[in-house]
């Protein structure tokens, strides 16, 4: 597509103002399934049976793999989650606490390097009372933050403005992925 073919605010009937708009279209789909597509199956259990591309994952361990959030906080938000179907972090086997461990801290190296993130948030919300949108799976956040980051879209439209498309975060993340560190 080039520049005659895109939409200009000066082919529509209108005054002009000073605002900027952000137009992203592609998360409609987000809206029209109420923020969360519910196929009833559980996506990270569902996510390590594709292909590394369809899934957004990063890496794969032996007990735990990593992959991108599909509801991003941030661009670069990774999840960490064991392949085996379970709720609760103290439901773990010490294997599966270990390798998210291992994971988590090779995420946060990698985002630092392809990302130049200040600092991180990491958690994980036990419980759908406690804000697990997927409840029943395990999963650790990490979430890169700048101190840039701030805006005012979270606060005013519930929205947060993502810099870069998944696909594209989940190839330069798994490119800087170190080999070694998925054994």
């Amino acid at each position: 597509m080039d520049d005659s073919e895109l939409e200009k605010s000066s082919d529509f009937a209108a005054v002009p103002d000073a605002f900027q708009r952000l137009w992203t279209p592609h998360r409609m789909v987000y809206i029209e399934n109420n923020q969360r597509p519910d196929t009833g199956e559980c996506p990270f259990c569902v996510a390590p049976t594709l292909s590394d591309e369809k899934g957004l994952i990063v890496a794969r361990g032996k007990h735990a793999y990593v992959l991108l959030n599909l509801f991003p906080y941030n661009s670069g938000h990774l999840l960490v989650c064991p392949y085996r179907h379970v709720a609760m972090y103290d439901d773990a086997t010490p294997e599966e606490v270990g390798e998210i461990a291992s994971l988590t801290q090779t995420a946060m190296r990698v985002l630092r390097e392809v990302s130049h993130c200040d600092g991180f948030n990491i958690g994980m919300n036990q419980g759908r009372l406690a804000g697990a949108g997927v409840a029943d799976h395990l999963h650790q956040h990490i979430v890169p933050r700048w101190a840039t980051d701030s805006n005012f879209f979270p606060i005013i439209a519930e929205t947060k403005a993502l810099p870069q498309l998944l696909g594209d975060v989940r190839t330069t993340v798994a490119a800087a992925w170190p080999a070694t560190a998925n054994q």
